[in-house]
């Protein structure tokens, strides 16, 4: 079979399949491909793990990481079955791959109650008018690993 946009699509439609007959999350799935082979896989297992974060994208991230073992995806391309949440987009670009392709998008997903767009709405947001309050404490105290970084000498980079 030709490994193609069709093909590679349809992993990641089953994944999201897969996970969401056995009640591990929601509907979205996720694989990572490089040089033409599938290397990492995920689907949504919020619901099933008690984590927020388990995101198809994050835990296809994840094991993609593991299988290369590394911490980005140098020449890799995501194929997920829905445009990702900004969460996975902020993982996606933490993880450097050089493409993503979705399948569904975002109103696809408000329309069976995956709506993201109040977290949109929140960012542009000063931090005192956000539906969760953040505020700054202990500056002075939080910047001490910030400078034992700077000092680190056998650190890396990322």
């Amino acid at each position: 079979m030709k490994k193609d946009h069709k093909y590679f699509m349809t992993e990641a439609v089953n994944m999201a399949l897969k996970g969401m007959n056995a009640n591990e999350g929601g509907p979205f799935g996720c694989i990572i491909v490089k040089d033409g082979e599938i290397i990492g896989r995920g689907n949504n297992k919020v619901t099933s793990s008690n984590d927020p974060t388990a995101h198809a994208e994050v835990t296809a991230i994840r094991d993609a990481c593991k299988n290369l073992n590394s911490f980005q995806l140098d020449d890799c391309i995501i194929y997920t079955s829905c445009e990702p949440c900004p969460m996975c987009l902020g993982a996606i670009y933490w993880a450097r791959p050089k493409m993503v392709y979705y399948g569904s998008n975002q109103e696809d997903a408000a329309a069976i109650g995956f709506d993201d767009q109040f977290i949109y709405d929140e960012i542009p947001l000063p931090y005192n008018k956000r539906q969760i309050p953040f505020e700054q404490c202990e500056h002075e105290i939080a910047l001490i690993p910030f400078n034992k970084w700077r000092e680190k000498e056998d650190k890396t980079e990322y």
